[in-house]
């Protein structure tokens, strides 16, 4: 199956924490998060409508600790939180350039964002906005890869763009193995039969089962995000 832009009107972008620290590993870029933030200006104005998961990961990873006694419900919480900061600077930054944003939280933090639910982001989606789901699922456990591919299926979105360091899915890691081959297009199946990582199991599993197709592609190009959405051979297409 061939990705088709013309079918895509809603897309669902997924950017780790890392892509807002830029080099520096943590915290936020100013110049790399300026870049991001006209790049999704970029996609409104051609026309898409779009809302944003973002991870934590460059203020708290959740999952990682070295104290294994340690609550992991109490550290992904942070996790989570980390999420709803990222999703409040960068929607603030977009505000400061003259775009109307929303950011809805799967947590209660009433006071900064209002709590998401799947009819508010639709709303805010008619009616121009950027949506900022921040918050993960509200859950303990799960990572914001599958808080995207639920958003995804509640909103009834085209297409999880899932943005990465590599222009998509090879069929071996190309930083060792010189004879990597870059695959274009794969269906869930195939991705299963060989092995390719494309997310955490449980995100992938929720897409499979609810048909919603994922192309992964490289944040780390100038104008990236708008050729993945309007270019064929643009990144990695996975579908039913």
């Amino acid at each position: 199956m061939n990705y088709k832009s013309e079918n895509v009107h809603r897309i669902l972008l997924k950017l780790s924490g890392e892509v807002l620290a830029g080099d520096q590993g943590f915290g936020y870029n100013d110049a790399r998060i300026d870049q991001l933030t006209d790049e999704l200006i970029a996609v409104k104005e051609l026309g898409y409508s779009i809302a944003v998961v973002l991870g934590g990961g460059n203020i708290f990873r959740g999952g990682s600790w070295k104290n294994q006694e340690l609550n992991r419900v109490v550290l992904d919480s942070i996790g989570m939180m980390a999420t709803i900061q990222n999703a409040l600077y960068v929607a603030e930054i977009l505000a400061s350039k003259g775009h109307t944003t929303e950011v809805l939280s799967s947590l209660a933090v009433e006071k900064v964002a209002s709590r998401y639910t799947p009819q508010l982001a639709v709303a805010a989606l008619e009616a121009g906005k950027i949506c900022f789901l921040s918050g993960g699922t509200g859950n303990p456990y799960f990572t914001t890869d599958t808080a995207a591919v639920l958003r995804a299926i509640e909103l009834k979105a085209d297409v999880v763009l899932k943005a990465t360091k590599v222009d998509g899915l090879y069929s071996a890691d190309p930083n060792k193995d010189p004879k990597a081959k870059f695959i274009s297009s794969a269906s869930f199946q195939e991705c299963l039969e060989a092995r390719l990582g494309v997310m955490d199991l449980t995100a992938f599993s929720l897409a499979a089962d609810n048909s919603m197709p994922i192309k992964i592609f490289n944040i780390g190009k100038p104008g990236s995000l708008c050729e993945a959405i309007t270019t064929q051979n643009a990144g990695t297409y996975i579908h039913p």
